[in-house]
């Protein structure tokens, strides 16, 4: 008998943050879309919005709510221009931040592009039971987020531990205030 547990596939929603792709031409989106599924994952639900605050937040608040989505993934608006705002859209909503995600998401980066990952506010945070994760806008940042970082975290055969055996009590605060 293996005391390895079965794959347990994660329900993801994948938020593009662009004033100018569609979901035509949203490679960052693609390469995330086909590295869920090819891992055996579901993508649940898939958007672009502008980079407008209130409209990135009302999407990721609403996803956060469904029961159809464990983990929400944006790409995009991650950077130090005036139009750059998913942090500060996503992150009041946070209940719990994620810091451990931007360290290692800034070190992979770092093997690949130097010091240019400094350019990047990745973060990441949970909302009430849901995963939330705001990577760059680049094909390459979201390849090497999924490939080097998330992918086996969200794999429950990961050791010593991942994300998706710890899933069920994710929202126990929320639980014992009601209780």
């Amino acid at each position: 008998m293996s005391d390895t547990p079965d794959f347990v596939p994660v329900r993801f929603a994948i938020l593009t943050v662009s004033d100018t792709r569609s979901l035509s031409d949203d490679r960052s989106g693609d390469t995330l879309e086909r590295r869920i599924r090819d891992a055996g994952h579901q993508v649940a639900d898939r958007r672009i919005t502008k980079d407008n605050i209130e409209a990135i937040r009302a999407i990721v608040a609403d996803w956060s709510k469904c029961d159809a989505v464990d983990v929400v993934l944006t790409t995009g608006g991650t950077g130090f221009t005036g139009r750059d705002v998913t942090p500060e859209a996503v992150e009041p909503l946070f209940d719990k931040r994620m810091d451990g995600f931007s360290h290692v998401f800034h070190r992979v980066s770092f093997e690949k592009i130097g010091t240019s990952t400094i350019q990047s506010r990745a973060t990441a945070g949970l909302i009430g039971g849901t995963f939330v994760f705001c990577l760059p806008g680049s094909p390459g940042a979201c390849r090497d987020a999924w490939d080097l970082v998330l992918k086996d975290q969200f794999d429950i055969r990961h050791k010593p531990c991942n994300f998706v055996e710890i899933m069920p009590r994710l929202d126990e605060h929320l639980r014992r205030k009601s209780d």
